[in-house]
């Protein structure tokens, strides 16, 4: 059997300079990175918590989530290693990446929801 390498803690320094750079939109709080997404009905709250639980289950790492009717706040820790590490940061960018995706504006064939139709709207993207 072989030993678990430690994983590397990041300082406050290091994970505020990260965030800034990486993953603006996310801020450190309490010992934990979070993010705050705004939705526009429980519907897209739910599937945004879903999206989460999807890539965090893939990821085998697991974040806080906190919901109400519409936002979602995820909440980041690496619990084994007891502070912030690149689990953190990756998972974070993946959901980023995800749920703030919006194919209409990569001019591909799919199109996205209809701007113009609140009856559609999903994420208030930044």
């Amino acid at each position: 059997m072989s030993e678990k390498v430690k994983e590397r803690v990041y300082s406050e320094a290091e994970i505020a300079e990260r965030l800034q750079k990486d993953l603006p939109n996310w801020r450190y709080e309490n010992g934990w990175i979070r993010r705050k997404y705004k939705t526009h009905s429980w519907k897209s709250t739910l599937m945004v918590i879903n999206t989460v639980g999807h890539l965090a289950e893939a990821a085998w790492h697991h974040p806080d989530i906190t919901a109400s009717y519409a936002w979602v706040e995820v909440k980041l820790m690496n619990h084994a290693a007891k502070g912030i590490t690149d689990k953190d940061f990756e998972l974070a960018k993946k959901i980023e990446d995800v749920v703030q995706w919006q194919p209409g504006k990569e001019g591909g064939a799919l199109e996205g929801t209809p701007p113009s139709d609140q009856r559609f709207a999903y994420v208030k993207y930044d």
